[in-house]
């Protein structure tokens, strides 16, 4: 029997058990390989946004601080030992625990919402959830396992053989059954860019974005000499896409598909977190008027495989379900746009309003660092929430295997 408020009304209203978030920021977002954080490594990532988050809340001793649950897909030994390492360096005392998570896409989401499990049931008072990803480090196989054993491979079950389809080929899937266009996934692409330039030059990530400095090779002939550099925006977005010069690029998956580099999500680096407590002690210690807003409810679902992409279409309606919330009463939607063609289909099915999807773009012209994204998303959506001045947000994702997850956020 869950705890939680259940219903519009009750979800608005105030309640000392609430699990509230006091920031919620992240590093910027850049191109794997190519970008300004291309030779940082995804634990330097980790230790900055941390360190930002604690200096965001001067007034909170970090020996409150009991347990960060951190999200990461491809990171060495699961990020478990480096990520522990920036904790502590980053100025969180060795009294709180340390825990990555890996539930692929979704794994920075997966880690936010482990924390206000955990404070939901008493486990802990505060806690810390976020991501981190160096695509440029860790993604040389591509996310797909080097040492497979023969029985998965040759398995009688088809669903488990597409667990390693590629993400591309799944994408195709989903505009292939559902309908979706090429010219819908570049036209659709091209407006994920624009809004994302009109933020950014609008400063509307200025709030979110925690500056990064760090040492980086400039002369790719010259690796051994580095020089330091701050990154302070994200530099996947093209002001200049359209739905024309983005129809000229070839289909990267097999020759006669929709989906292409131009309207898929980026290869990224970045890194994000959110300081949460119990609302009752955020009253406690004093930090009541810090509190930005409430995490109201988590749902995952599984789906098949080899059209991953429909995660949210099935996570979402669970969620609305679960929370007795209604679809019409969500101001703004974060739902990461993996693929064109999935966000599209996505968008059609819940049959919601485009204009609330990812008002200040998203990972396709953001980009999409694994382990972080849901931490991104949530990052971009609260002060987006306060500047619309809406009360009700979902995050929600696809996820590789086949699965898709959504949580419902509330402005304070």
């Amino acid at each position: 029997m869950s705890a939680l408020q259940k219903g519009t009304r009750a979800i608005l209203s105030k309640s000392p058990n609430d699990v509230v978030f006091l920031s919620a920021l992240r590093t910027p977002v850049t191109r794997a390989k190519k970008g300004g954080l291309k030779d940082t490594y995804d634990h330097e990532l980790l230790a900055t946004v941390l360190r930002a988050t604690l200096a965001a809340t001067p007034n909170l001793d970090p020996s409150a601080i009991q347990d960060v649950h951190i999200g990461t897909v491809l990171s060495e030994l699961g990020g478990s030992k480096a990520g522990r390492m920036a904790s502590l360096h980053a100025g969180i005392p060795d009294t709180a625990a340390f825990q990555t998570v890996n539930r692929a896409c979704s794994s920075g989401l997966s880690a936010i919402t482990g924390v206000a499990h955990a404070i939901a049931t008493g486990t802990i008072d505060v806690g810390i959830g976020g991501g981190m990803e160096s695509m440029t480090r860790n993604y040389g196989s591509r996310a797909i396992p080097t040492q497979l054993w023969e029985g998965l491979k040759e398995s009688p079950n088809q669903d488990a053989r597409d667990c390693i389809m590629s993400m591309g080929i799944t994408a195709e899937n989903v505009a292939e059954r559902y309908g979706v266009n090429r010219a819908d996934q570049d036209a659709f692409a091209a407006r994920s860019h624009q809004k994302a330039a009109k933020a950014r030059k609008d400063g509307l990530f200025k709030g979110e974005i925690v500056p990064v400095t760090t040492k980086t090779v400039l002369d790719p002939e010259k690796p051994d000499v580095t020089e330091e550099v701050t990154i302070s925006e994200d530099d996947g977005i093209r002001p200049t896409s359209t739905p024309e010069s983005l129809a000229k690029m070839k289909p990267a998956f097999k020759p006669d598909g929709g989906s292409t580099a131009g309207n898929s999500s980026q290869v990224s680096d970045g890194a994000a977190a959110a300081l949460m407590m119990r609302r009752s002690t955020a009253t406690a210690l004093g930090l009541e008027k810090n509190i930005i807003g409430k995490w109201a409810g988590t749902q995952v679902v599984g789906c098949k495989p080899d059209e991953m992409g429909i995660g949210p279409a099935v996570a979402i309606p669970k969620l609305l379900e679960f929370t007795g919330v209604s679809a019409s009463e969500i101001g703004i939607w974060e739902i990461n746009e993996a693929f064109a063609s999935q966000a599209i289909y996505c968008v059609r099915k819940l049959g919601i309003d485009e204009e609330k999807v990812n008002p200040k773009g998203g990972a396709i012209a953001l980009g999409h660092p694994l382990g972080a994204t849901g931490a991104r998303q949530l990052a971009t959506l609260l002060p987006e929430m306060e500047r619309q001045g809406q009360q009700l947000g979902v995050v929600s994702m696809c996820i590789g295997t086949g699965m898709g997850m959504a949580s419902l956020i509330v402005r304070e």
